[in-house]
């Protein structure tokens, strides 16, 4: 009897193991055809001269040199770090808005969900949206018009404006996350050092530096290290907003653009190859600031622990 019921929990448990198999089975299937597969095809890809039919043709380091040497790649890789400069922008506005959102006043958790709005929303549809709003008649030079007599210019068509037209843009679609981190943040700053700071005379300027600022850093560092990672893979808004991003190539078109205007958007003479290849540096690139960033964080993260 005892042989048959230690018999019958061993199949359980035996079905129970293969069952567990099967759970972690999907997500390995999924990583090896969606993420190792496609990593170890694109070193080959960059390698090769391949317009996505017929054979390949092994090129050596052909797509890289090439990529050094064509200017619009410079002009590419320009732009899309001086869009970074959204990234500080947005988290001052972000830091205030939390600071205020902190505070117990009428309504604030209406300001929590209406900041918090634009984050969820699609990121195409509120860019079309934003395509309408800079347009030459579009609401913004309406708004310039009657509040200060001004005409204002067509945004997305003027090289002068079309880059800190997308940089309005993206601040306003991420600041909100961004408050929602500084905002939890700020909530879990003991109310202890302000008591202690508001004894001893702290200003309010003093009790931002000292007790404030420092215990947010981490926060920071999360912020930065992640929008970083995300603004040199700007894609989107470039694509929805700057229609014209190409015809503009010194003033708007990314580094992601590029690679998808060079890989699929060229017809019969897409290059997958050379696409692959400017995937592989700008991930170096990505990979390098990270580094950098893990590197120096000693120097201004401060931790209460």
């Amino acid at each position: 009897m005892a042989t048959k019921q230690k018999h019958k929990l061993s199949r359980a448990a035996r079905q129970e193991e293969r069952a567990g198999l099967l759970f972690i089975l999907a997500p390995i299937v999924g990583f090896l055809c969606f993420m190792l597969f496609p990593i170890c095809f694109s070193i080959v890809l960059s390698f090769q001269n391949w317009t996505g039919i017929g054979d390949m043709k092994f090129v050596g380091f052909d797509n890289f040199v090439e990529l050094f040497t064509t200017p619009t790649f410079w002009y590419s890789l320009g732009n899309t770090f001086f869009y970074l400069i959204g990234i500080p922008i947005g988290m001052i506005i972000a830091l205030f808005l939390a600071m205020g959102m902190n505070r117990k006043i009428p309504g604030v958790r209406i300001l929590r969900t209406m900041y918090y709005v634009p984050v969820v929303s699609s990121l195409v549809a509120v860019s079309v949206l934003w395509n309408q709003i800079y347009t030459k008649s579009g609401l913004l030079n309406a708004v310039l018009h009657s509040l200060f007599g001004i005409e204002g210019p067509n945004w997305l068509y003027e090289p002068g404006t079309v880059k800190w037209a997308i940089i309005i843009f993206t601040v306003w679609k991420g600041v909100g996350g961004t408050t929602v981190l500084y905002l939890a943040g700020l909530q879990n700053i003991n109310r202890s050092y302000y008591e202690a700071a508001e004894i001893d005379g702290a200003s309010g300027w003093k009790r931002f530096t000292h007790i404030t600022f420092p215990l947010l850093t981490p926060i920071s560092f999360y912020i930065i290290i992640t929008t970083i990672i995300g603004g040199l893979q700007i894609y989107v808004e470039i694509n929805v907003l700057a229609t014209d991003a190409y015809e503009f190539t010194k003033t708007a078109i990314t580094v992601v653009y590029y690679i998808y205007d060079v890989t699929f958007n060229q017809g019969s003479g897409a290059r997958m190859g050379y696409g692959a290849a400017i995937s592989w540096i700008l991930t170096i690139i990505i990979l390098i600031v990270t580094l950098i960033q893990f590197k120096v964080q000693n120097k201004w993260v401060y931790s209460a622990d």
